[in-house]
């Protein structure tokens, strides 16, 4: 979409407006105003955020340097001149906040930002015995809830529930056949699923195709299914596509599966105390 640029520099409307917009949207941190863009950043997202305006009543621009951020909002970007790797324009500044909100989200929730988050808060912690490796994984396993939270807005993308007690962080490869710690915390290897859900994606009992829509064992009776109410699809990104594939040929249905291995893990997805 072609639209006219940013004004240089903001006017005091403009400067005033793009900080409250940061500020209420976790990014608190501003950097330099350059070509009529202020840059803001966090202590909590990963990637900085670039606001701008054509004048005091619009069009509001967003600039975004986080390709993974990016490429989740799923926006037609503006052909327009500025910082980052895109920029969005939106007619009213109520179009610009409501995209805030999951921009921190994404920020915050995006694989590095869990990482690096674990690595923060275990590099200290020894890990020597199966006890001290549990408590380790107990912080990983917190943090991958918290940032599925994050992720799916606290929500159960097939059901619409919203209470947190209700919401499982339900990994689709398990944390102990993950390779890699990254591959652990990755939100794309996360579903927000409500506990029935859970249960039965843990056990092998359904699993989800390649547009979000769940596929049922064939063991899995009609009382069971019919207890398993759904009215979306789940939104899936590529990522997710990939770990489900691994899903479907692992863990679906793997009481019949002579090649899954079906070994008990520990229950990875207990809300906190």
């Amino acid at each position: 979409m072609a639209v006219a640029g940013s004004h240089s520099p903001q006017s005091f409307i403009v400067d005033q407006e793009c900080r409250k917009a940061a500020w209420q949207n976790g990014y608190r941190r501003q950097y330099d105003q350059h070509d009529g863009w202020w840059a803001y950043g966090s202590t909590t997202a990963k990637g900085n955020i670039f606001l701008a305006a054509a004048s005091d009543t619009g069009p509001w621009f967003l600039a975004l340097d986080h390709a993974g951020i990016i490429a989740e909002l799923d926006l037609a970007s503006a052909v327009i001149p500025g910082p980052g790797l895109a920029r969005f324009a939106f007619p009213t500044l109520g179009d610009l906040y409501a995209i805030l909100p999951r921009v921190y989200a994404l920020g915050v929730s995006l694989p590095d930002g869990p990482l690096h988050a674990f690595i923060e808060k275990t590099q200290d912690l020894p890990r020597t015995t199966e006890a001290e490796r549990l408590v380790v994984e107990r912080v990983g396993q917190d943090i991958f809830r918290d940032r599925l939270m994050t992720y799916w807005n606290g929500r159960c993308p097939l059901t619409g529930i919203t209470e947190p007690g209700l919401l499982r962080a339900s990994h689709i490869k398990p944390w102990s056949k993950c390779e890699t710690d990254a591959e652990r915390l990755d939100v794309h290897n996360g579903l927000l699923l409500s506990a029935l859900w859970d249960a039965a994606f843990d056990r092998g009992l359904l699993t989800f195709e390649d547009d979000g829509t769940p596929r049922f064992a064939a063991s899995l009776s009609r009382a069971a299914r019919s207890a398993l109410c759904w009215t979306a699809p789940i939104s899936l990104t590529n990522q997710h596509r990939a770990q489900l594939a691994w899903h479907r040929k692992n863990e679906f249905e793997k009481e019949r599966n002579p090649l899954a291995v079906a070994l008990p893990d520990i229950k990875e997805n207990a809300p906190s105390e």
